[in-house]
């Protein structure tokens, strides 16, 4: 026998926290983004629907598929998977959920999103990010993009964080962080490390770091978490 989950009727649209790339078309007229996992390969607006990524023809989210959005519940823990290589240059999204969702432990799989503001973090030389500028990869029609500061963005393609949220459109907000968290951390351990090895004359092993898993809310599968509940919101459409 199969367990009903619990159903919710939210007054008002659940909120979470999830990361990707920030990406340009081709032609330069529009933005979006792109996730880190799962849906890597579907760029998506500020409001978007989901859809499956196998090709089935069911709607997401379906409780037997891991299709739909994904995001977490908490900003940290979000924020932790961008201290993993392969997402230092993504940024934080911070999203309305709407439609169908199924809620779990650590966050949501849903039907449809909106993103309302996208928290960029610094430069790869550490300093405070202006720009989006080519990050050297892409998907058909959609090049990859990455924060750049104005020193570092010259002679690459690229589009001001103001110029990118109005291609974006929608009501999209975005900031430039202020370097905190894994990224400003590792640039401290670097240092550190390097004025070790300057005064003993010799390398210094750095202290090994714990990578945290993606979790089940991020586009992937990750962490497998127990589904806590479903819920629509009555009118998703007139909240978008």
């Amino acid at each position: 026998m199969r367990l009903r989950l619990p159903e919710e009727r939210p007054a008002e649209p659940p909120t979470g926290y999830k990361i990707a790339h920030p990406v340009l078309s081709q032609d330069g007229t529009r933005a979006g983004f792109t996730g880190v996992s799962l849906g890597g390969a579907l760029p998506y607006g500020v409001l978007a629907d989901a859809s499956c990524v196998y090709g089935l023809r069911h709607r997401a989210p379906h409780r037997r598929c891991d299709c739909g959005f994904h995001c977490v519940h908490d900003r940290a823990t979000a924020e932790g998977l961008l201290c993993t290589g392969e997402h230092r240059s993504a940024v934080l999204l911070d999203v309305t959920v709407l439609g169908a969702y199924i809620r779990f432990e650590l966050g949501f799989r849903y039907a449809r999103q909106r993103v309302r503001v996208a928290t960029v973090g610094p430069c790869a030389c550490g300093a405070v990010a202006v720009a989006f500028a080519d990050a050297g990869w892409g998907r058909p029609g959609w090049l990859g993009l990455a924060a750049a500061c104005a020193g570092c963005v010259r002679g690459r393609t690229s589009v001001s964080l103001a110029g990118f949220a109005r291609l974006a459109g929608d009501g999209l907000r975005v900031v430039a962080g202020s370097g905190g968290g894994c990224r400003r951390s590792t640039r401290l351990r670097r240092r550190a490390r390097g004025a070790r090895t300057r005064r003993r004359g010799r390398a210094v092993a750095g202290p090994a770091r714990l990578v945290p898993e993606p979790v089940g809310g991020t586009g992937g599968r990750g962490v497998r978490q127990r589904a806590q509940g479903v819920g629509e919101l009555a009118s998703a459409s007139s909240r978008a």
